[in-house]
């Protein structure tokens, strides 16, 4: 299949560069996030998150996770650093109100989502009950350093969470079970030249147990669930991979129109005859309890 890739535009068509944040979220909402429904459903059966259920969803992105929750009876909130992924969960969460609109969607009425743009800490509501589950979907244990920001976020978390509540972490499988590893090894290979940031490396078998460990968390249970990547062609799986923002380094140290063409090379092993693209992968998720 010929790349999808227009060599005299300064930054390819098949993806938005990492300054175009609204593009990004939007490629985030519409091509990659659906890839871990399977992994959100997984944990809420196990679980079985339901009418009871106060969520505190952290790294909540364009909010799908915290929609099936709330489709479950599940009285959710979700937190986010990324304010174009904050506004799509907005929009998805609270429709009708706009994505710069104020009322119910800055002062929601008890058992109305709530979404916030920052961390659970600064964003405290004393008027709402505490949460009993906690989830930080978002997958670590890809690129080294990835959970630096998530431990004290967890633990700002826990603060507003019933004791002995749960708090689901969420990872990448060993990489010999999961295809988009050797796509992912090209933003390893190409942030070697730039040692000031880091870069893709191999999930290590407790790298969820280390993250719950340095929160104060007791560790109880885990599980591993199918989630393969699928992508109508080439150009969305493009854009569905950089919209996760794991090859921004590569970028930064080389160009986005090399990445690019780099990373449609890889992916070529994976495109079925009908021209879409189909990765196996397998993720894993720890289940801790709050002291």
């Amino acid at each position: 299949m010929t790349p999808m890739l227009v060599q005299h535009h300064p930054h390819p068509a098949s993806a938005p560069p990492a300054t175009d944040g609204p593009g990004r979220a939007r490629d985030w909402a519409e091509i990659q996030e659906r890839m871990l429904v399977p992994l959100y459903e997984a944990v809420y059966q196990h679980l079985e998150v339901g009418t009871g259920t106060r969520l505190l969803g952290l790294g909540c992105g364009s909010g799908l996770a915290l929609l099936m929750a709330a489709s479950r009876g599940a009285q959710v909130t979700g937190c986010d650093t990324d304010h174009a992924r904050v506004e799509l969960a907005k929009e998805r969460l609270l429709p009708g109100t706009g994505a710069h609109a104020s009322g119910a969607q800055d002062s929601p009425r008890c058992g109305e989502p709530k979404l916030l743009y920052g961390g659970p800490a600064e964003n405290a509501d004393p008027t709402r009950p505490a949460y009993n589950l906690i989830t930080a979907f978002q997958p670590i244990g890809c690129t080294a350093g990835d959970s630096e920001g998530l431990v004290p976020a967890l633990v700002s978390g826990v603060r507003l969470a019933e004791r002995g509540s749960a708090v689901v972490l969420a990872g990448w499988g060993p990489p010999e079970r999961c295809a988009t590893s050797t796509v992912l090894r090209v933003a390893g290979r190409l942030t070697e030249r730039l040692r000031t940031r880091a870069g893709w490396r191999p999930a290590n078998r407790d790298d969820l147990e280390d993250v719950a460990a340095r929160a104060g968390l007791n560790p109880d249970g885990s599980g591993r669930v199918a989630c393969p990547f699928g992508y109508a062609d080439i150009e969305s799986a493009v854009r569905g991979l950089f919209s996760t923002g794991l090859f921004d380094a590569a970028v930064e140290a080389s160009d986005q129109e090399t990445v690019e063409k780099e990373v449609t090379e890889a992916l070529h092993p994976y495109v079925r005859p009908d021209g879409t693209v189909w990765m196996p992968n397998v993720f894993r998720y720890l289940v801790a309890r709050t002291p």
